[in-house]
């Protein structure tokens, strides 16, 4: 290549400046935040063995992965998503605990699609995981922690939407449609596309009770009270237990006095097939997308060895950011260094002055007195 290399692949970005100041600054705070509920933090590598992150895993698909091989002829792949990551090491080295572990996390992932519309390929995220905890509590205590952290971290206008996926499971069960078909049922109800809905539920011959059942899932959000109509609406024991559950963890949240962040939807069905129970978004104004997804998922550390019930949650800082400065929401405590401005003959009492400022904790920037000029 003849020419310079000074511009990014697509799907990539530099950031610099005050923009790299206010990013610190608010993964500083979320990361305050999330510590404060006894969270601590946890490394894993870039990539990872390919396997981690398998279909049978339930995360990303693989052609939306960044593969490559080592000396040894192993196929490896740059984390996509930290869950599976975080569980694969909750098993190797905390197999025999059995009490609650919590873990948060900080750090880039990387997703390899050409249909970025806007978004990124690397995007930095922030989150945790607790492990061992299968009660309503736990559950509460992950939706309450993501909004104190974004409170924290100045945002103020934002939702965070719930789910549980056993409810459109119990429904999908009980009309005896097979995990291939719920999958694709998944899709389609997820992105309101219910002409490609009906028209699955029609070849797989599903009757017409329960098809419009199945259609009405993704009508079912809002406050609380849609959680009564979506009761009524199911008859299957497994689809009543899971609003049940909802309703017991928004009366926690009650507990925490955060419930008016907090709304429902039944037709939220994450694309990661590990999840198992309660899921969540958070969104607010000024990204196209969620800002936080998490979920709980009681199988995934049983693909390594470890049987535990886990929830976590992950921030996408990039968005947070993007959605803040839309929002003309202001970042503070960001520190800016002194100037000090020196002459030929000035260096020494200038360099003294700014090594005793920056033993104080201060920060100093030493400059020749023409940049001033």
């Amino acid at each position: 290549m003849s020419k310079k290399l000074v511009h990014t692949p697509e799907g990539v970005r530099d950031i610099y400046g005050e923009e790299k100041a206010k990013k610190t600054v608010v993964e500083r705070l979320l990361h305050e935040r999330i510590t404060s509920y006894g969270y601590r933090d946890i490394q894993t590598p870039t990539f990872e063995f390919f396997d981690v992150f398998s279909k049978e895993v339930g995360t990303t698909p693989s052609r939306e992965l960044y593969k490559f091989f080592d000396k040894e002829g192993n196929t490896l792949v740059l984390r996509p998503d930290f869950t599976p990551s975080v569980a694969r090491c909750a098993a190797k080295y905390f197999m025999d605990e059995d009490v609650p572990i919590r873990f948060c996390y900080q750090g880039n992932t990387f997703t390899n699609t050409s249909n970025l519309q806007g978004k990124l390929k690397e995007v930095t995220q922030m989150g945790a995981e607790l492990i061992g905890d299968g009660s309503v509590q736990a559950d509460a205590e992950m939706i309450a922690m993501t909004i104190e952290a974004l409170y924290h971290a100045g945002l103020s206008d934002f939702q965070i939407s719930v789910g549980n996926l056993e409810y459109f499971k119990g429904i999908c069960a009980e009309a005896g449609i097979d995990e291939e078909t719920e999958l694709n049922l998944r899709d389609f109800i997820s992105g309101k596309n219910y002409f490609g809905a009906e028209e699955l539920l029609d070849c797989v011959h599903v009757g017409k009770k329960d098809k419009e059942l199945l259609l009405k899932v993704g009508d079912l959000f809002g406050t609380v009270s849609i959680l009564e109509e979506a009761k009524k609406a199911a008859s299957n024991e497994r689809s009543r237990h899971a609003i049940k559950r909802l309703e017991k963890v928004y009366q926690v949240l009650c507990d925490y006095g955060v419930e008016k962040y907090v709304s429902f939807d039944l037709g939220m069905l994450s694309k990661y097939n590990y999840y198992t129970g309660i899921i969540f978004k958070g969104y607010t104004y000024g990204v196209g997308d969620a800002i936080i997804k998490g979920g709980r998922y009681d199988s995934l550390l049983g693909r390594f060895g470890k049987e535990a019930a886990a929830i976590g949650f992950v921030i996408v800082v990039d968005d947070l950011l993007a959605a803040m400065s839309r929002q003309n929401v202001a970042v503070s405590d960001i520190d800016e260094p002194i100037k000090l401005y020196y002459q030929e003959d000035s260096f020494r009492e200038k360099l003294r002055e700014a090594r005793q400022m920056r033993a104080a904790g201060r920060k100093v920037e030493l400059l020749p007195e023409k940049s001033f000029r």
